[in-house]
């Protein structure tokens, strides 16, 4: 059972960033006490710096510099940001009495026939000037709710902020990643492509001096053929990966085109991560301190509810100045003031207050379930990437022997072939699987690079909840 009571309790009282030592009295049950892959990773508060550092790329930094200050989607987040902050101020101005100024000439005539009587009809002929104003006094705190509320909505929307810069961070760092993979493996292919031609010219000159058959050389163009028929692939696949980078920048493609195209290596996979333990991630998650804040709105507006059950007190008053000349305007029998406190109080209205009241329960109820869901998916995300990553990097260790395999498998049988020993099926066979190989690692690496880039992403990405004011 969830603790609901404490959290209504906790969240009313306070409207800043509720206490993370006690974050289980949140969940149904308390998170896990470490990572599944645990003895893999440094079990410390990961650090607060940019992450994507680690991978020592000068124009991945660029890239990502430019994607924070330029990317639609975190503007966006800023200007609903700003509104949010915005809408709190608002709120806070109800302490405050409205004040108005009024100013008038007021000419008129009355009839002194609409009585049974005739009388003497009487004009006016006057200047007014005045303030007014009107005060709803804070008596019950109804407007310190309201200011909750606005004020955790506002804090829920820099969660948001900092969430939409994590994740168009670690995007730009995963399209980069693939846009270096694909031209490492058009790199490889335009090697392949050049030891296949010398081959398929080998075959040629033995069929020429009739020591090979048509069929070896057929075989040999074939392989060459395929090999080549992946380059267009790929180059579609790069121009495509920089369109993608570009969006994610703000920019258009052209204008990043240039230096992106320029071949670049693929920065080492090969790091050791921080991943803290399980309950830090629930102060460096930004969508576990939006789905929080997002509670905390919900229990104020529960408490905006059930504050309209309670009387509203209003104070009115005005002060100002009537004369019929200037001159006399300001003078002593001039001056003119009304007080007015009013307390008003609804006894009934069809419990339309009662089904409020419960609707907002009802909405915090909800909001306690999304944010069990939020810490539990934060879990599971991390799990994950650490799954990925540490399989990825066997995979890689395995492909590494298959290579090695491959390279000497295709150098013995093009050695067999031209010494008449083997057939040329088994060099078409070699080089197919060497590059089938060479690819697969290639493709290896840069998803070892994305699990990496993931795994930082889940863990929170360098966000910093101190920033949350």
């Amino acid at each position: 059972m969830y603790c609901r009571n404490k959290i209504l309790a906790l969240i009313c009282l306070s409207a800043t960033f509720p206490c993370m030592a006690g974050e289980t009295e949140y969940l149904n049950d308390s998170i896990p006490t470490h990572w599944s892959y645990d003895n893999h990773f440094i079990q410390t508060l990961p650090s607060d710096d940019k992450w994507w550092k680690i991978f020592d790329d000068p124009l991945l930094d660029s890239l990502i510099n430019e994607g924070i200050n330029n990317n639609y989607n975190v503007l966006m987040a800023a200007h609903r940001m700003a509104v949010a902050r915005q809408n709190m101020n608002s709120t806070r101005s109800q302490y405050f009495p409205s004040i108005g100024f009024s100013g008038g000439w007021v000419k008129e005539r009355t009839s002194g026939r609409t009585g049974r009587v005739a009388t003497v009809p009487v004009s006016t002929d006057y200047i007014s000037l005045g303030l007014d104003m009107s005060w709803q006094i804070d008596l019950f705190g109804k407007i310190t709710a309201q200011s909750r509320e606005k004020k955790a909505l506002w804090q829920a929307s820099q969660a948001q902020y900092a969430g939409a810069m994590i994740t168009v961070c670690a995007e730009i760092a995963k399209n980069y990643i693939q846009l270096r993979t694909f031209q490492e493996e058009l790199r490889v292919a335009q090697e392949h492509i050049a030891s296949q031609l010398k081959i398929v010219e080998m075959t040629e000159a033995r069929h020429e001096a009739g020591i090979a058959s048509m069929l070896d050389v057929t075989q040999a163009r074939l392989v060459y053929y395929s090999t080549s028929a992946s380059i267009p692939e790929l180059d579609t696949s790069i121009a495509s990966t920089i369109s993608s980078l570009a969006i994610l920048t703000g920019v258009f493609p052209e204008q990043i085109a240039k230096r992106l195209s320029i071949p670049g290596n693929l920065p080492d996979y090969r790091h050791i991560v921080a991943t803290g333990i399980p309950m830090e991630l629930l102060r460096r998650r930004p969508d576990i301190a939006e789905s929080e804040y997002e509670l905390a709105s919900y229990a104020a507006a529960l408490g905006i509810a059930k504050k309209e059950f309670l009387p509203t007190l209003t104070l009115k008053g005005s002060i100002g100045t009537e004369a019929r000349d200037v001159g006399t305007l300001f003078g002593q029998n001039s001056f003119t003031y009304s007080i007015v406190p009013t307390l008003t109080w609804t006894v009934f209205d069809g419990l339309s207050r009662r089904y409020n009241a419960i609707a907002a329960q009802q909405q915090m109820e909800a909001a306690i379930e999304s944010y069990n869901l939020t810490v539990m998916t934060a879990v599971e995300e991390v799990d994950n990437a650490m799954t990925g990553y540490l399989n990825t990097l066997r995979h890689i260790r395995l492909l590494d022997d298959v290579i090695a395999q491959c390279n000497k498998s295709l150098e013995l049988s093009v050695d067999l072939y031209k010494r008449g020993l083997s057939p040329f099926s088994n060099v078409v066979d070699a080089q197919m699987s060497l590059l089938e190989n060479q690819d697969a690692l290639i493709v290896a690496r840069g998803q070892a690079l994305s699990s990496l880039i993931t795994l930082y992403e889940a863990l929170g990405g360098g966000w910093d909840i101190s920033k949350i004011n």
